[in-house]
């Protein structure tokens, strides 16, 4: 089975760098003049017809590498299962994910990516390049009396569209959730949106350009009343305004500033993104969409699963309220649900608003725990505040709605031979998780050494302290913690010692009445949902590919056959984007729903055999306090040992991570920017070669 891992990841590669290879001739003299026209005559047929080469040359590879991609993460071994020493990563490796740059606006790039951002760079300077050798080789006047330095000025303005429209192709994939295509490359979706959002910055900035470009010319020579122009025959110039104006509206509310402060008109106003790619295909045409379709084409297939997941409120059974405004949501799972440490779970409670949704960290551990799901809730705006207020009060149920989880394909920190954890605030939830991992592994593989952790965790005020409380999970078996050698560290910043009086009494637990349409969280595509997302690719594609030639050969063909009469441009761009939709919803729904069949009994005999605990004090009581439990158990009287408070005082993190000793220390951070920025900049300083930094965070 290794060496199929090996030979399909090779395959992908091969295949990517041949996609690459068609993205860097596309603008060359030799392709336009000598390959143009064979590709052309052999692949344009009667029934694909202009958009036969680009769905081989650009489509086809992708989709190819999506479904390689697919079968590479089911062969893969299972999440309980520790890496080996041979497959622990090379200095080469730990030193390619090394910080090297850490600023704002890019925030924290290491140098791999700091390479392929060059790249592609140079891969878009190098197109533009080669896009106006060409173009300047045979100026085109588009109209009488035209001057030269007008037509070349027109050529400029046109070429940087084109090269907007290669960010395009890569500017869906790292908002794909369930990509089976970054896991191949180490990635998951959380840690790729500072891709999304740099490629969005980059393309909107050429677009503008483009735009700007035209009007000038459009202006100098006479003819601005092609700005209203809707062509039959060619691309429609009104589309690309309409594209534009909504792109410019996009792009304003997604500056940092105005995303921090307005947070919902963002989040609103990001979703006109629908909006925007039909007038942008209507503008680009058929030809050019072929050429980003797998990105489309694959977030269109991610978000419809999406949207058939959230159909089905998920089961909340409890929730433990702590002190400082944190509450622990428990939902009931499919016991075949596997994830890792560190993975994301988006939240949607109709109650509070009907769209938003809203990420959390899983805690919970799918070994340790393999009925029950948790999150951390941390109130710190308006949604999460409304939350907290809606449990804390009397409702006997909460209709919530999950997406997820996303999260990496391996644990991969269990390569370290130590872990240094830094965070603050809420952003301990994560490292809850990456403990429960270990303590797994400390139990269930005796041979395998488990990392040393030292865990450094900064709060504002002693309340805060609660959230160590559920470090450990909640188990009626017992724990062993003997092998797990952690240190931590609590510092608390603005109170100056610690209060008299015992949080821990505040903690409660609010239990909800279960309802029967409610079901557990599980994946959109069920436990094995790799092969089944390759099912749903496959026969997607292959059925968009049969509907466009059927179309085109016995509906536009005829039409246009005897040369007198066009098919309308646009209408081959709607029936493009038509006919995407059409066959996602077809296979995504008949392979959800023959799932979702299966699934019945299995959660049916679930709620027969599930048994719920109930509070110590009074079974009828929706609320209870767990001061008990918490001091008598034996997990929580581990970590009050392992743990040294500080008060009124900062971690000095240059100091604690440059003492660490070991030749393999992991750095995780998770935290405001500024501590993540700090932690970086040590780790990337030069100072200490055996600390591997890695960020947590969705902001940057």
């Amino acid at each position: 089975m290794g060496s199929s891992v090996v030979l399909i990841r090779t395959i992908c590669f091969a295949v990517f760098l041949g996609w690459l290879l068609v993205w860097a001739l596309i603008p060359t003299k030799v392709y336009k003049n000598t390959w143009t026209p064979k590709l052309n005559n052999k692949l344009n047929s009667t029934y694909f017809r202009e958009q036969g080469t680009n769905l081989l040359l650009f489509s086809f590879p992708v989709m190819l590498i999506a479904l390689l991609g697919c079968v590479y993460l089911h062969l893969q071994k299972k999440p309980n299962q520790p890496q080996s020493k041979r497959e622990m990563r090379s200095p080469r490796l730990f030193f390619s994910q090394r910080p090297v740059l850490v600023m704002a606006p890019l925030g924290i790039v290491t140098a791999m990516e700091l390479t392929f951002a060059v790249m592609f760079v140079a891969l878009l300077i190098w197109s533009l390049a080669n896009y106006l050798y060409v173009s300047f080789g045979h100026l085109h006047m588009h109209k009488a009396g035209e001057k030269v330095w007008q037509a070349k000025f027109r050529s400029v303005s046109l070429r940087l569209g084109y090269i907007g429209n290669t960010c395009w192709a890569f500017l869906f994939f790292p908002v794909t959730r369930g990509s089976s295509i970054l896991p191949l490359v180490g990635l998951t979706s959380e840690s790729s949106i500072k891709y999304h959002i740099w490629l969005g910055h980059l393309s909107n900035a050429l677009f503008a350009l483009h735009a700007v470009g035209f009007l000038i010319y459009w202006a100098m020579t006479n003819q601005m009343a092609e700005v209203l122009e809707w062509s039959e025959t060619y691309v429609s110039n009104v589309a690309g305004v309409i594209a534009i104006a909504i792109a410019t509206a996009i792009w304003a509310t997604s500056l940092p500033r105005f995303r921090r402060k307005m947070f919902e008109l963002f989040f609103y106003t990001h979703h006109l993104y629908i909006l925007y790619i039909i007038f942008y295909v209507l503008h680009v045409g058929p030809a050019y969409f072929c050429m980003i379709l797998p990105g489309i084409f694959l977030f269109a297939v991610d978000r419809y699963l999406r949207f058939l997941q959230s159909r089905n409120r998920a089961r909340l059974l409890s929730a433990r309220a702590l002190p400082c405004g944190v509450v622990e949501l428990n939902f009931s799972k499919s016991p075949g649900l596997y994830y890792n440490p560190t993975s994301i779970l988006f939240v949607n409670v109709p109650s509070i608003s009907k769209l938003q949704w809203h990420p959390f960290t899983v805690t919970s551990n799918c070994n340790m725990e393999q009925d029950k799901l948790s999150i951390l809730v941390k109130t710190e705006g308006s949604w999460t505040q409304k939350l907290y207020q809606q449990i804390s009060s009397s409702v006997d149920c909460l209709e919530v709605s999950v997406e997820g989880p996303y999260g990496p394909n391996s644990a991969h920190f269990l390569r370290h031979e130590s872990l240094v954890m830094v965070s603050g605030g809420s952003g301990i939830s994560p490292f809850i998780s990456i403990v429960r991992e270990l303590i797994f592994q400390s139990n269930n593989n005796p041979d395998y050494k488990i990392p040393n952790v030292h865990l450094i965790c900064v709060f504002k005020k002693s309340a805060d302290l609660s959230m160590l409380n559920i470090m450990f999970p909640v188990s009626d078996a017992p724990i062993e913690l003997s092998k797990l050698q952690m240190q931590i560290e609590a510092y608390v910043t603005r109170d100056s010692e610690q209060p008299k009086t015992d949080t821990q009494k505040e903690l409660q637990s609010i239990w909800f009445k279960s309802n029967p349409s409610d079901s557990p969280v599980s994946g959109a595509l069920g436990c094995s949902s790799w092969p089944w997302l390759a099912v749903v690719i496959a026969s997607s594609f292959v059925m968009f590919l049969l509907l466009l030639g059927i179309v085109t050969r016995f509906y536009i063909y005829p039409i246009e056959r005897n040369g007198t009469e066009v098919y309308h441009y646009s209408y081959k761009c709607l029936w493009d984007m038509f006919l995407v939709c059409v066959c996602v919803f077809l296979a995504s729904s008949a392979v959800f729903l023959w799932l979702k069949k299966q699934q019945n009994a299995i959660e049916v005999k679930q709620i027969q055999n599930m048994e719920v605990p109930t509070p110590k004090t009074s079974p009828a009581s929706r609320f209870y306090t767990a001061d008990r439990e918490l001091e008598e158990s034996l997990p929580n009287q581990c970590l009050v040992q392992a743990t040294k408070f500080h008060f009124g005082e900062r971690p000095n993190l240059s100091k604690i991570l440059l003492d660490v000793k070991g030749t393999d220390v992991g750095v995780l951070v998770c935290g405001p920017r500024k501590m993540r920025h700090e932690v970086a900049k040590i780790c990337s300083s030069g100072l200490a070669d055996n600390l591997h930094f890695e960020s947590i965070s969705f902001s940057w």
